[in-house]
């Protein structure tokens, strides 16, 4: 009887066979080939160098533009403002680009903020009235608190909305009022950023609505909407201001630049008989898609990749001796089967490591190069992309290895594989299907293993498309790769149950071997 070493031994000597491993060299060349497809492709379309993108206090690419009336604050002050209006315009996409709408979106703002100067990216705290979420407290862009649920549109002179920040060092809170002698306390937050001197006013502002366009069997592209929000304030309220100081109109970010802007109402600040309008677009918060490319877009080979190393696995689950019979028939099928679970899942895993490992910072480089933006992401999210994602494709050829075992025919294996991991995956990661649909294929397959390669962060207080055409997962990575596990340790069970037990010989030979002959 063969010892466990010399099974295994065995079927690595097996599964070093030309085809096989011409066809392993074939997918990473496929994951590397289309990945540098895409990397030379995108190119910045911007006229000479492109503006830098604003840079928030850690690093990450942010959105910070907006209408600013300001003036300095010392370490410790407060304001204290009356707003009795928000109103906004949507401009909606060609053809209809002339259509222009009274209207809030959802997260347009509008309120006070204190902020280090008028830089971009630089840190701040800000209370804010917005379309249809209510007050909020934002700080440093990633961080939102709720208040109360009083929204733009039910703001006005008879029912005006209270706001206070007050400054104690880096500490910034947050109150609201509906009559200006309660006050509710949003929240109190720490802003590390903030000098000596910083800057406190009014602002608005208002991120482009997302507009959804159908394609294919239900999917749909994304357009945006420019847009615009204005709100007036009055009983204006400054302690701990600096002597002699001013209020100054400006803005954050670039502005003024639309066709809206230039010949209807203009973004910017005005103050007249004690009432301040200060009327803007953009927005203040975190970036979701628009800041960059994210690196699993240089991944788009990996559904041909997948097929190749699923079609692998399922011819070497039955090749040569299944276990049943070996000279003495005392052969361990369980054994054999351990041996090319362990071997199929090795090698596929060192494929995609080399192909991933080498794709990612190379297409990185080559998209920087071409003055293309790249989703910024730390030393550790890397790793988790490239050894994820290698880690993912190794568990699809253990599942494709295992149903190759049960089924113990070529091609209804094959196709079972295809038809769980290979289709699931293709179909919804691109805008093809609902995104309903797409959701679900991605949390009841074995293709929601790869959400282990999503870079971008859903943030709930940015409009965007988190749909998987988008690459959004509906799954945390984690989670994805638990059900792909859960597939793979289901279908290993069942072959387990389907093979002898150790000295026992086979009933009769297994009809149609799903491997080619030994």
């Amino acid at each position: 009887m063969l010892t466990h070493k010399e099974i295994l031994r065995q079927e690595w000597t097996r599964f070093l066979r030309p085809a096989r491993l011409i066809a392993l060299v074939t997918a990473a060349l496929m994951v590397l080939a289309l990945g540098l497809l895409y990397a030379f492709g995108n190119h910045a379309s911007c006229t000479g160098t492109c503006p830098a993108d604003p840079v928030g206090p850690d690093g990450a690419v942010v959105s910070d533009q907006f209408a600013f009336m300001h003036r300095d604050l010392g370490r410790e002050g407060s304001i204290t403002v009356r707003m009795t209006s928000m109103t906004g315009t949507i401009t909606y996409p060609p053809p209809h680009h002339d259509q222009i709408v009274p209207g809030l979106v959802p997260w347009a703002k509008a309120g006070i903020i204190i902020k280090d100067g008028v830089r971009q990216g630089s840190s701040y705290a800000a209370l804010m009235v917005t379309g249809d979420h209510g007050v909020r407290m934002q700080h440093d862009y990633r961080h939102d608190i709720a208040g109360s649920s009083v929204n733009g549109a039910a703001v006005s002179a008879g029912s005006p909305r209270w706001l206070r920040l007050t400054r104690a060092g880096d500490t910034v809170t947050g109150y609201e009022s509906s009559d200006g002698e309660r006050w509710a306390k949003v929240a109190a937050v720490k802003v590390p950023g903030l000098p000596e001197t910083a800057q406190v006013g009014l602002f608005a502002t208002s991120p482009g609505d997302l507009t959804l366009r159908p394609v294919g069997l239900g999917g749909a592209t994304e357009q945006v909407r420019f847009t615009q929000a204005g709100a007036s304030f009055d009983h204006v309220g400054l302690a701990g201001a600096a002597p002699g100081g001013s209020w100054r109109a400006g803005m954050v970010g670039e502005m003024n630049s639309t066709d809206w802007e230039k010949q209807h109402t203009p973004s910017g600040a005005v103050e007249e008989a004690g009432t301040i309008t200060v009327t803007g677009a953009g927005d203040i918060g975190p970036v979701a898609i628009m800041g960059g490319r994210p690196v699993e877009g240089m991944l788009t080979g990996l559904s041909l990749a997948l097929a190749i190393v699923l079609v692998v696995a399922v011819r070497f689950a039955g090749g040569g001796s299944d276990g049943r019979e070996a000279g003495d028939g005392t052969q361990l099928p369980r054994a054999v089967l351990g041996a090319r679970t362990l071997v199929v899942g090795a090698v596929t895993f060192v494929t995609g490591l080399l192909a991933v490992g080498v794709m990612v910072p190379v297409g990185v480089a080559v998209l920087k190069s071409n003055g293309v933006p790249v989703v910024g992401l730390s030393a550790l999210t890397g790793a988790r992309v490239i050894i994820g994602v290698s880690a993912v494709l190794a568990l699809t050829a253990v599942l494709a290895l295992a149903l190759g075992s049960v089924l113990r025919r070529r091609l209804l294996a094959g196709l079972v594989a295809v038809s769980l991991v290979v289709v699931p995956y293709a179909v919804s990661t691109v805008p093809l299907l609902s995104d309903g649909l797409a959701q679900w294929l991605l949390r009841v397959t074995p293709a929601a293993g790869f959400a282990v390669q999503q870079t971008l962060v859903e943030y709930p207080q940015v409009t965007a498309h988190y749909a998987p055409s988008a690459g959004y997962f509906p799954l945390p990575w984690w989670a994805g790769v638990a059900v792909l596990c859960a597939y793979t340790a289901a279908a290993m069970a069942l072959a387990l149950r389907r093979l002898p037990r150790s000295g026992e010989r086979a009933a009769g030979p297994v009809a149609e071997p799903v491997g080619e002959p030994a």
